[in-house]
């Protein structure tokens, strides 16, 4: 990564090979009464297919977010880095948004739009996935670049944008690129990142890792502790989209820094994780932040005009049920909620967990967690920063960074009440040619096949630390 920055934004590692990665961690790094399950360990028998090899030049690299389909079966994602010209960026060219289309087996990629960064007031490092709406357009968030008049290290670098990609008018054309908001670093929010979540409306609701004019939170590069925010679309075509936070974190027992992949329940409230704050623990408060993080809840206002309330489902103690909760929440099928978070747990190899929150009713009482799987050996993954998936029979799918080049792996429920989880390791990825350090999450096909990204690894050589990274299919 550019040296302007003085540490590493948390969930940007572009520009780090796989062993600096896992250090970084430890720098990010350093109860309630938890029900431990000690869950029985597999290995499956999945394959894996490279679609696509950056290069490390105009085609981008170190892809960092999901991918996500549209209805014709092709493929679209991120790369936070490359791209063209390098326009003063945070790291090796501005990053791009870039599409795979397959034809008789083989998966095509073209750029549909490369970055320019702050210079051009345009995004910079876009470091989530992507969404799309009924009408195709794409939207995503970059963590610098736009408008807003945030530095660092003296360099003018930008607060972040959120973006929007419409599809070409007519065969020929380009897809047309507009910032639709740009962050201006105080109680707006700054460094957006991870993924955006659309409500019923058409409104789009996010994270910023920092801003929201409360807390001190590694005041000397980033100001404050982060937000929620809404962006409501115009009710004219061409006009401005409008930004509101629902909620600014003020790092203490409410959590510091929102990591992004909001969720909604069926009644309007989001649901999400923060990497820090919440319960103050001596191995987590020399992490670079005050905490281990926490899952959380906000419930929009009973009346209108009124405030989002917080309500902290669950904080984090390290020991035994995990620290820095790093991609959010997924919900299950009878209202629970799973996760994963990138250290902690049970047992002094420990390298991150699973867990499963359950929905305490009434008295506003703390949901209850159980630690699914904890990490341990490093051959079983490790470091598990990406969210979770759910197929239609409740196993859960997720990705994990430790462990040779990174593992896919799969969670069974138990067959019998009160039973284990059972932890299958589906594919242990090796650098070259299938790639390393998977990152983003996971996404199904019709098929059940599963689609993602390397950070690293492939075939690429254009890159400083061996490999540029991949998109992949595993079928299990």
């Amino acid at each position: 990564m550019d040296s302007k920055a003085e540490r590493p934004p948390a969930g940007q590692e572009a520009g780090m090979n796989r062993k600096k990665r896992a250090q970084s961690r430890g720098s990010w790094l350093g109860l309630l009464v938890v029900i431990l399950v000690f869950a029985s360990t597999a290995w499956g028998g999945a394959t894996e297919k490279v679609l696509y090899s950056f290069q490390g030049g105009t085609d981008g690299m170190y892809p960092t977010g999901n991918v996500i389909f549209d209805q014709a079966g092709n493929l679209y994602g991120t790369t936070p880095q490359g791209g063209g010209t390098n326009y003063n960026c945070i790291g090796d060219s501005c990053g791009t948004v870039f599409e795979l289309t397959p034809q008789d087996g083989v998966w095509t990629e073209t750029v549909l739009y490369a970055f320019t960064g702050k210079s051009q007031n345009d995004g910079d490092l876009p470091n989530g996935g992507l969404v799309s709406d009924q009408d195709g357009n794409l939207y995503g968030v970059t963590g610098y670049g736009g408008a807003g008049d945030c530095r660092l290290s003296g360099s003018l670098v930008g607060c972040g944008t959120v973006y929007e990609l419409t599809p070409p008018a007519g065969q020929g054309d380009s897809w047309t690129e507009t910032i639709v908001y740009s962050f201006q670093g105080g109680k707006d929010g700054y460094l957006p990142l991870g993924n955006l979540t659309f409500d019923a409306k058409g409104n789009l609701y996010g994270a910023t890792f920092f801003g929201g004019g409360h807390g001190t939170c590694d005041q000397g590069v980033y100001p404050y502790c982060g937000t929620v925010f809404e962006l409501s679309p115009p009710s004219k075509k061409g006009g401005d989209w409008t930004e509101k936070v629902l909620y600014s974190f003020k790092n203490g027992p409410d959590g510091t820094n929102p990591n992004g992949g909001l969720i909604f329940d069926g009644e309007g409230a989001l649901y999400g994780t923060t990497v820090y704050g919440g319960a103050k623990v001596e191995s987590c408060a020399d992490d670079g932040g005050d905490g281990c993080g926490v899952a959380f809840e906000l419930k929009p206002p009973a009346r209108k005009g009124g405030a989002w309330v917080e309500t902290v489902l669950h904080r984090f103690t390290d020991f035994p049920d995990g620290r820095h909760p790093f991609a959010g929440v997924v919900f299950g099928s009878e209202g629970n909620l799973y996760g994963t978070t990138l250290g902690g747990g049970q047992g002094s190899t420990a390298d991150g967990t699973v867990f499963e929150l359950k929905p305490r009713h009434g008295g506003g009482a703390p949901w209850s967690e159980t630690v699914l799987y904890t990490f341990l050996d490093g051959n079983d993954g490790g470091f598990p920063m990406d969210p979770l998936i759910l197929d239609n029979k409740g196993n859960l799918y997720g990705e994990a960074g430790a462990g040779a080049g990174g593992t896919i792996f799969e969670m069974s429920p138990p067959t019998r009440r009160g039973g284990a989880w059972t932890y299958v390791v589906l594919y242990n990825f090796t650098d070259s040619p299938d790639g390393d350090g998977p990152e983003g999450g996971l996404i199904f096909d019709g098929a059940g096949n599963l689609y993602g990204t390397t950070h690293y690894g492939g075939t690429g050589e254009g890159c400083e630390y061996g490999g540029c990274g991949t998109v992949f299919e595993v079928t299990p």
